[in-house]
């Protein structure tokens, strides 16, 4: 097992990286963190957390029943905002999966029930699951969210935080490129220690 791979579901994690709760597709990209010894806190890891996660952000009711299908949707969109996120940031083009799975997440929610059709009694209308449902309004919200970000003035802000391992992002203010006071610090401490050991190798 790898150490990237400790994955930790309880720790609530550090706060929120500036942005995200502006943008909560920002705090999406965000619920995967890298913390310093090969941690790792997803904020997704069981249904239980998802619906939580969601139920905090006003995209699901605390009786959402989410199943494991469900958590892993939100994860899999989760990876392809972060996949856009990074190609905006690097001003790369984006992979046209992470593009079609977003667009795809967008155009997925009905606006009535749809039309299906039964072997044996024949054509009705019918709604989806009410938790699918539930599913599928949240991941399109987020998923116009991040569409939103990616588009507005707001997106020349977006950047990765700059204190490794920490792979969380933000909008930057002014010059700051870290996610928080914590991987702040650890950068200047980095910095510190990087010169430190320059001078005396000299």
């Amino acid at each position: 097992m790898r150490a990237m791979d400790e994955i930790v579901t309880a720790e609530p994690g550090p706060p929120p990286a500036p942005g995200a709760e502006q943008y909560p597709s920002l705090a999406l990209a965000n619920s995967a963190i890298a913390l310093p010894g090969g941690h790792y806190i997803d904020q997704l890891g069981t249904p239980a957390a998802a619906n939580q996660w969601l139920t905090e952000r006003g995209l699901a009711p605390v009786d959402a029943g989410m199943r494991e299908m469900c958590a892993a949707q939100l994860r899999s969109l989760r990876e392809q905002i972060r996949a856009l996120f990074a190609s905006r940031v690097a001003g790369l083009p984006a992979l046209p999966a992470a593009l079609a799975a977003v667009n795809d997440t967008l155009t997925r929610v009905p606006t009535a029930p749809l039309l299906q059709w039964d072997d044996k009694t024949g054509p009705y209308r019918a709604a989806p699951h009410p938790t699918t449902q539930i599913v599928d309004h949240a991941l399109a919200t987020l998923a116009a969210d991040a569409a939103d970000l990616l588009t507005s003035p707001d997106a020349e802000r977006l950047t990765a935080c700059g204190s490794a391992p920490c792979n969380r992002y933000l909008l930057r203010h002014g010059r700051r490129h870290w996610c928080s006071t914590r991987c702040g610090d650890r950068a200047r401490a980095a910095r510190a220690y990087a010169r430190r050991t320059q001078s005396e190798g000299r």
